[in-house]
């Protein structure tokens, strides 16, 4: 948003401060001011001259010698400007004086250049007449400049003059950085309004009066809104008998101030009252609207439109769209059609001024590819009340401006429109919240410069509905705080009661699986979310696994980054694959990150975001290396129980919350996986990577990679501790070595002995593992240590041997012997 100083004075006559003090103050109070660039900045020493005579240059057949009056001396200047001629008034700047720029319009020197007498060929030339570009500005700011050559001055200028005044250039213009909730601030009537608060000066609008031309609005146009949810007001006028003409010089330098090219009177007025009160507004030609009929309606999905800009547009069943009796004539808050734009021709016209759903606006906008002034404007959601002043106020600058005939009438299309919010004036939160010790009396001579009114009686203030941002006390209080000046609110201690912070208990978890992974030598990696498709044939899935149906992106970088990952492999072993392909050695990498399974293909809501703690290595280790980090995070957490691993389909009624959970894995080889298993769920998996899917990511050797659901894992995870006293009573001990099939494995051999050894038994480890010539084929030697303790008295052989005994018949059914 840009204001030019003079156009915010207009509104605010009184305010008298430097540039740098305006910048200063309204940042202080939350009209944050960017930066501000002076219009006259490096121009010196300019003055309207008239040329009276003109002279051949003796020595040079483009260059001729102007004799110039500047009202009270007459200058001697050669020129090569090939537009000028006896009797025109041209900016002149004399010895010692200064220019922005030269007459190319390429980059200004950051000092401007210096005018000094000097001879041209041989003739003295005591100054310089000047073309817009080296006064800094350009012919888009001031049309009616020549395209090469001198700025020539209306007859009736004040030879000698300040041409820099008389430009219009004695001024700065100001950029601020309008937050998105004041919408009342993208206009300059708003900006102003800050500043006459600022300053604590009188805020003067313009006062509108349109006295018309008779005859009835209604004679002339026919408005209907079916789709009220996405225009919520329309209001429309008619003026006839047009007249195009250039706008006049005020209304052009203030709209270049804002970076705004001047057309003509009609479109400069829209554009005009759209920077003066924030809304936009669009004129249509009434002979080319059929029927004398506007109406606001949805199109069709498919329908083609041509916008005023020559392109053709596809619309779709969600876009707004102003239509007469037979077609479309304007895409509503973005742009107006070609088949109803204003030519030189137009007779009488149809103004619009409406507010329609911001929301709508702005997400047909990006659909179309087309973001105008206007629709950045709407989509912020406009005022209704605004509408039908900035509606008026274009009309009354038709009137002024002799552009043509306002008819009488005007066409209003509205629901129930906004009132003045009432909030309860509470002085004492106020202080509360800012921390001042402020009367009530100056909270209120705050607030009505700010045009909230007080109703003493009831102890409410009514909010101008302009203030859509001031909804309850808190807002009050920062408005205060704003024009009280922060500056001024002392430091103070907050109140209220001080409670241990912690992390949440998700949070909690999986900063313990950080904690376990670094500790096992494992460093943290980052994968992206988005994936290619071709990385399920990288990790052998099948054609028809569920892990196929992904969330597809909408615009994607490119198919590498075209799919929502469903599995965090991927992203592991291209991560080990990158550490491999660069010659590291012993890599352990581990990752904490989402994949996201959808609920159904297409996506119609939001997918199941699951956390997935991945680790993955290659070099030293093994299968039991990855196993043992697995248990290490298992017992931090708290789950004491026996975690199972099996390594091939869990048994019956096991639990599975994630279809990533299968009872075999085909990224995995065959031999060397499992399944993890704690009280009947399935928490992930481990194994090692199947050769075939190493080879595909371009490594060699084994790799190993384990995957636990933490959603799973997190509702077994628990932080509470009990202490439980030194063993008062000696353990006893039996070792026992067995000759067990291949088949049988360690894990059930430990479910058994659990199983049978009733209450005395304590623990069980596992010491020997043996195959060879001396272990006959099939079988393998398996050798325990058995721990046996009570907690109330010292325990005999007699007990131990009971317990061997049942221990030793549970295995004998598996087929196991004891080794002789």
């Amino acid at each position: 948003m840009n204001t030019s100083m003079s156009w915010i004075k207009a509104y605010v006559p009184e305010l008298n401060c430097t540039d740098q003090e305006y910048l200063d103050r309204m940042t202080m109070t939350g009209t944050k001011v960017e930066t501000f660039e002076r219009l006259d900045k490096n121009l010196k020493d300019i003055y309207v001259g008239k040329i009276l005579s003109i002279e051949k240059h003796p020595d040079a057949d483009k260059l001729i010698v102007c004799q110039v009056d500047l009202g009270d001396k007459t200058l001697q200047i050669v020129t090569g400007a090939p537009n000028v001629k006896v009797g025109d008034k041209v900016p002149v700047v004399v010895d010692g004086g200064k220019v922005a720029g030269g007459h190319d319009g390429g980059p200004m020197p950051e000092e401007g250049i210096e005018i000094k007498n000097g001879k041209l060929r041989g003739v003295d030339s005591f100054g310089m007449m000047c073309s817009i570009e080296e006064l800094g500005s350009s012919r888009e700011m001031y049309p009616e400049a020549p395209e090469n050559g001198i700025y020539i001055f209306p007859e009736d200028t004040k030879v000698g003059a300040d041409a820099i005044e008389v430009l219009g250039l004695h001024d700065s213009v100001f950029e601020y950085e309008i937050t998105s909730n004041r919408v009342d601030c993208y206009s300059v009537l708003g900006i102003a309004r800050e500043a006459a608060a600022t300053f604590e000066k009188p805020f003067v609008p313009p006062v509108i009066q349109v006295k018309g031309s008779g005859d009835d609005v209604n004679n002339y146009i026919k408005v209907s809104v079916p789709d009220t949810d996405l225009c919520t007001r329309y209001v429309a006028r008619v003026v006839k008998n047009i007249k195009i003409e250039p706008s006049p010089e005020w209304m052009q330098r203030r709209l270049a101030s804002c970076g705004i090219r001047p057309i003509n009177n009609l479109v400069d007025i829209t554009n005009y009252v759209m920077e003066e009160y924030g809304q936009p507004m669009h004129a249509f030609d009434l002979d080319t609207i059929a029927g004398h009929e506007i109406i606001v309606k949805r199109a069709k999905d498919g329908d083609k439109f041509v916008t005023l800009d020559g392109q053709e547009r596809e619309l779709d069943a969600d876009m707004l769209m102003i239509n007469d009796a037979e077609k479309a004539i304007g895409i509503a808050g973005i742009m107006g059609g070609e088949n109803s734009k204003i030519t030189d021709d137009v007779k009488t016209m149809v103004f619009e001024s409406a507010t329609f759903n911001g929301a709508n606006i702005r997400k047909s906008a990006k659909r179309l590819g087309l973001r105008t002034d206007a629709s950045g404007i709407f989509e912020k959601g406009l005022d209704e009340n605004n509408a039908l002043d900035a509606m008026n106020r274009a009309c009354q600058l038709i009137e002024e401006l002799g552009c043509g005939e306002v008819v009488d009438g005007i066409v209003d299309i509205h629901g129930t429109l906004p009132c003045e919010r009432q909030i309860k004036m509470n002085a004492d939160r106020v202080n509360a919240l800012l921390g001042t010790e402020l009367s009530e009396e100056t909270m209120l001579s705050i607030l009505k410069n700010l045009e909230l009114k007080y109703d003493p009686a009831s102890g409410m203030l009514s909010i101008p509905t302009f203030r859509q941002d001031l909804e309850n006390i808190a807002d009050i209080a920062e408005e205060v705080a704003r024009f009280h000046g922060y500056d001024k609110i002392g430091e103070t201690l907050p109140t209220g009661e001080a409670t241990t912070g912690k992390l949440p208990f998700k949070l909690r978890i999986e900063q313990m699986a950080r904690d376990v992974a670094e500790y096992c030598g494992f460093s943290q990696g980052m994968c992206y979310s988005f994936e290619s498709p071709k990385t399920f044939d990288k990790l052998l899935l099948d054609e028809n696994d569920p892990l196929r149906k992904t969330v597809t992106i909408a615009n994607p970088l490119g198919e590498d980054f075209s799919v929502m990952r469903t599995i965090s492999l991927n992203g592991m072993m291209t991560s080990l694959a990158t550490n491999y392909n660069r010659r590291n050695k012993d890599v352990k990498l581990y990752e904490l990150g989402n994949i996201y399974l959808p609920k159904q293909v297409p996506v119609t809501e939001l997918p199941d975001e699951r956390m997935q703690f991945t680790l993955g290595f290659y070099g030293e280790g093994d299968f039991f290396t990855m196993k043992g980090a697995v248990e290490e995070f298992f017992t931090y957490i708290g789950m004491k129980e026996k975690v199972i691993y099996v390594p091939g389909k869990p048994a019956d009624g096991t639990k599975r919350a994630s279809i990533v959970l299968k009872d075999s894995y085909p990224f995995l080889h065959p031999g060397r996986q499992a399944n993890i298993i704690y009280q009947n769920v399935c928490l992930g998996f481990l194994g090692e990577v199947h050769p075939e899917v190493v080879s595909n990511y371009d490594m060699k050797g084994r790799v190993y990679v384990a995957v636990l659901d933490m959603p799973s894992v997190e509702q077994f995870a628990t932080f509470e501790r009990k202490y439980t006293g030194v063993a008062k009573f000696p353990s006893l001990n039996r070792d026992i070595s067995m000759v067990v099939p291949k088949d049988i494995l360690v894990g059930q051999i430990e479910a058994m002995i659990e199983q049978r050894g009733g209450k005395i038994l304590e623990s069980c480890h596992l010491f020997d593992l043996y195959e060879g010539e001396q272990i006959k084929e099939g079988f393998k030697s398996v050798a325990y240590s058995i721990s046996f303790r009570a907690q109330d008295r010292t325990l005999s052989d007699n007990d131990v041997n009971a317990a061997m005994k049942k221990i030793l018949n549970g295995l004998e059914q598996l087929g196991i012997e004891l080794r002789q």
